[in-house]
């Protein structure tokens, strides 16, 4: 089966049958997934999924377009809710140099706060970076918890995809890998072994071909394995089976199939 180890039902975007499509996923060959939260104001919504379908999985962070969220109240809170709540990893948290603000100085100090966070919970991390890429590999050359994690969304080099696989890095492939343009990461997927990759949607953004700006869900990821599979010359149940169980790896838990 396939788990979805980055996803955001809490989005606005399924409020019209958020719960039809939960519930279709072990039918439809989902074993899981994992509901990463981005804002603050986000928090409450994913617990209440996390709550009422035991095949989610909470993961508790700050997006960097969101770092100024971090204040010292929130931090607190943040801290306890990690403490009661036992998410399964840290994220999504990173750097993100598209947008001019919050400034770059403000991203990697809340990065750097969450980081150390991972470290001291001894959890994994989801590593967001969007035009960012020397920054972030520097931090996590110098803060990266014991755990590692994912780099969500990869967009970087197969040459620095290989550098994290080296340092006990996941790399997160998603509807990305189906696109015309997206020869960078299908030359990552080809260089660096499957042992390493775990499958993600981001959705309800970046939905495969055939498609492309539609509302993208964990159900399309099929589409994803048969691309991987493709690349690298296997079968579909060869993805399907290594990336689930490198999830369970990353993530530390035990998939219910």
């Amino acid at each position: 089966m396939i788990f979805d180890t980055h996803t955001h039902y809490d989005d606005k975007a399924y409020d019209g049958d958020r719960d039809e499509l939960l519930s279709s996923f072990k039918e439809k060959g989902i074993s899981g997934a994992a509901c990463a939260s981005a804002e603050w104001d986000s928090i409450p919504a994913i617990l209440a999924l996390c709550e009422k379908y035991d095949f989610l999985h909470l993961t508790l962070g700050i997006h960097p377009n969101n770092a100024l969220e971090l204040t010292p109240e929130h931090r607190s809170e943040l801290e306890a809710l990690i403490e009661e709540k036992k998410p399964v990893a840290i994220g999504e948290i990173g750097l993100d140099y598209h947008y001019e603000e919050p400034s770059r100085e403000v991203q990697k100090e809340a990065f750097i706060y969450q980081l150390k966070l991972a470290e001291r919970f001894d959890l994994p991390v989801i590593i967001h970076s969007r035009d960012a890429a020397e920054d972030t590999f520097e931090i996590l050359k110098e803060y990266a918890p014991k755990k590692r994690g994912v780099i969500h969304c990869y967009s970087g080099s197969p040459e620095m995809a290989k550098e994290y696989v080296k340092n006990g890095w996941f790399i997160g492939i998603g509807g990305v890998v189906t696109f015309k343009n997206g020869r960078k990461l299908k030359e990552t997927v080809e260089q660096i072994p499957l042992e390493n990759i775990v499958l993600e949607t981001d959705c309800p953004y970046l939905a495969p071909t055939p498609h492309r700006g539609e509302r993208n869900s964990s159900l399309f990821l099929p589409l994803v394995v048969e691309k991987i599979a493709n690349l690298k010359g296997i079968s579909t149940e060869e993805v399907e089976d290594v990336t689930e169980k490198n999830a369970e790896r990353m993530y530390g838990i035990s998939i219910r199939r």
